[in-house]
């Protein structure tokens, strides 16, 4: 008996010391002069949580979720097409890491904006968008001053598109929430980038800096940032149970301490609504099913992927096979029986008299659709049913939403 008293014991402060970090890293943030925190529940806007919201901190590349903002609602407005030319200026090219370091003069689509700027968070392109919508970067950050100011975010003032330090651009934790807020109900139909965790560019595969896509399940955007002045920072939003949420920290010493602070945060929000937490199972579905967010852009010039092809990208997002067969009503089980009988064919003679000229002729030709041509005939024997030859140079894409 005492053995296993002795073995209880054990497990007990083996699980508190795997728990201790997290703990640790929770407690230092909230002692931060830099910490600010907040969590809405966005369906209601109401605040779950609250730390220091309303004080002023620095945006860091926050700051990109204002500049995403813009750039949709010019897609929105018809000014703008996800395949539009943005060029690279030679003042947007000498911004600093990080970036998409691509050429002077280098023309990139919008939609390669989109994924440079949620997943490596490139200041470059930061600044090329904001050239290209309203002709200077400092001209563009006055617009995005006055958009936010009429969101309601009223103690925010942006002096670039990128978040790089400047002591005149500051924000809350509050009114990033509500930028956040406003993203998911003013474009959901592009709300889905904020989710990739890589991109495609120019035969490379660029990693999404937000470590929250595939640690805490239910998460799917939106922007991490960094600055000396302001710590790690997040937004983010995650949605378990019919529930969504929406979340800001600032003033982590590093992401690992960020991202466990938004993590119990997100837990504590949680709960006051009444959703338990992730199994363990569905948490590690979850991660698999982030790891596999790659997006491809659009093409419109200097060496960019191949735009995909409408039929794969749809062939992408199709879910599994499984999934539609869980999807499926059950069916009745006189249905599923007489279903499973073998139809009784009718002679060929017999149902030919029976069918009008036009409708004979239409099966016919539906018939001679239905045969395999001489390609897949010459299909290996053993190629998987229901397997479709990918045309030459067509790129895969794992994933695309």
């Amino acid at each position: 008996m005492s053995c296993r008293f002795q073995a209880l014991g054990l497990a007990v402060v083996l699980l508190l010391a795997a728990m201790a970090p997290g703990r640790a890293q929770v407690a230092a943030i909230e002692r931060s002069e830099r910490y600010a925190a907040i969590v809405l529940d966005h369906q209601t806007g109401n605040i779950l949580v609250s730390h220091h919201a309303d004080a002023l901190r620095h945006p860091a590349s926050l700051t990109k979720a204002m500049t995403l903002y813009m750039l949709f609602e010019a897609i929105q407005a018809g000014r703008l097409a996800l395949n539009s030319p943005i060029r690279m200026s030679a003042e947007a090219q000498s911004r600093p890491p990080s970036k998409l370091g691509l050429p002077v003069g280098t023309l990139f689509s919008v939609e390669t904006a989109i994924l440079a700027l949620v997943t490596r968070s490139a200041n470059d392109v930061a600044a090329a968008v904001g050239e290209h919508l309203a002709g200077s970067e400092e001209a563009f950050a006055r617009q995005m001053t006055l958009r936010a100011r009429q969101l309601g975010m009223t103690r925010t003032v942006f002096r670039n598109a990128s978040g790089l330090p400047d002591p005149e651009q500051v924000t809350t934790a509050r009114d990033m929430a509500l930028l956040g807020r406003r993203l998911l109900q003013d474009f959901p139909q592009h709300y889905h980038y904020f989710s990739t965790t890589h991109f495609r560019h120019n035969q490379g595969l660029i990693r999404s800096h937000n470590g929250m896509l595939v640690d805490y399940p239910g998460t799917d955007g939106i922007k991490t940032g960094y600055i000396r002045a302001s710590g790690y920072n997040i937004l983010t939003s995650a949605e378990r149970g019919g529930v969504r949420l929406v979340g800001a920290v600032f003033g982590g010493s590093n992401w690992r301490e960020r991202n466990a602070q938004m993590a119990s945060l997100f837990d504590e929000g949680f709960a006051r609504q009444g959703v338990r937490g992730v199994p363990p199972a569905a948490a590690e579905m979850a991660a698999a099913a982030a790891a596999g967010r790659v997006l491809a852009a659009r093409a419109v010039g200097g060496g960019l992927p191949p735009p995909v092809p409408p039929a794969v990208a749809a062939r992408a997002a199709r879910p599994p096979a499984s999934a539609q067969a869980t999807a499926r009503p059950r069916t009745p089980p006189a249905r599923a029986q007489a279903a499973a009988r073998p139809a009784r064919a009718a002679p060929a003679r017999a149902q030919a008299a029976r069918t009008p000229p036009a409708r004979a002729q239409a099966a016919r030709t539906q018939a001679a659709r239905a045969q395999p041509s001489p390609a897949a005939r010459r299909a290996p024997a053993n190629a998987p049913r229901g397997t479709r030859a990918t045309p030459p140079g067509t790129q895969r894409v794992a994933g695309t939403r």
